[in-house]
């Protein structure tokens, strides 16, 4: 990744302005939107502490929540709402108030529930089903979640619910096996990105669900298509059409940023903050 500009507190200059250093303050980069989803607040393996983290080193004018900000389904079943789940939208709502970003939070199928509000705005909060995102450079990209692409979700909705079931078990494993290879000094593996790449009914659908999101892209006539839902960060070509895909902030923690000339880069959290202390 590449940050134009030396780490330093963005003031509220003009954008793309280079601001002074300033020794104690938090670096941060100034940029013109992010993009997240699928955090998954409510879960225990939402990494709420590393979004916290992550926004309060960028200073943007929007701020896009591609759905499954909050879950929901996890809800229901008994999840728990801790204090770091709170931090997250407290620190959502300082931005729009302290620096002014607008948000856009759209509905994931996690947290369908808003479904039944939309659209609706609260002071500079819009809750929508999708966003026309329009680029400096002039480029138009659909931000969609894009559950309604994923069958399993728009027609059995029962069987997404067990699938959920499911992937939070793994998680659990998951979380049970990383802490012996942590003690045994190894890096973190996830078992559920390994499943995915093997299983051949997982590539396929991976395949369509791109194919389909193109189709819907030239449908709203736009030049890119940017998603999330499925938690595999992308940035590639489909066809003609640009697709980015956030990822997720419980396995792989990406998110898009659209730097102030347009350009879009998908960050990683880890990767993101040394790039931006090293000042590179």
């Amino acid at each position: 990744m590449t940050i134009d500009r030396e780490p330093s507190i963005v003031t509220p200059a003009e954008p793309g302005d280079s601001a002074a250093a300033r020794p104690g303050k938090r670096a941060k980069l100034s940029c013109r939107t992010v993009i997240l989803s699928d955090i998954h607040l409510g879960t225990p393996d939402s990494k709420a502490d590393e979004v916290v983290e992550f926004l309060k080193h960028v200073q943007c004018r929007k701020l896009i929540l591609n759905g499954d900000i909050i879950d929901g389904w996890a809800l229901k079943r008994g999840g728990r709402w801790t204090s770091r789940h709170s931090r997250v939208i407290r620190k959502i709502i300082k931005m729009t108030e302290h620096d002014g970003t607008d948000v856009i939070y759209l509905r994931g199928n996690h947290d369908d529930i808003l479904e039944r509000f939309l659209p609706l705005t609260l002071g500079r909060i819009l809750l929508a089903k999708e966003h026309i995102h329009v680029t400096a450079a002039g480029t138009r990209y659909l931000v969609v979640h894009g559950d309604g692409f994923d069958s399993v979700s728009t027609n059995h909705q029962w069987l997404a619910v067990l699938g959920s079931v499911g992937y939070d078990f793994l998680l659990h494993i998951n979380r049970l096996y990383n802490r012996y290879r942590a003690w045994r000094g190894k890096e973190y593996f996830s078992l559920s990105k390994r499943i995915k790449a093997k299983v051949k009914s997982a590539v396929c659908f991976a395949d369509r669900y791109e194919q389909l999101l193109q189709d819907l892209a030239h449908h709203r006539q736009c030049a890119g298509i940017i998603c999330g839902h499925i938690h595999t960060p992308e940035d590639k070509r489909v066809g003609d059409i640009h697709y980015l895909n956030s990822g997720d902030w419980v396995e792989s923690l990406t998110a898009i940023i659209e730097h102030h000339d347009g350009r879009l880069e998908l960050v990683r959290h880890a990767e993101f903050l040394a790039a931006l202390q090293r000042g590179t």
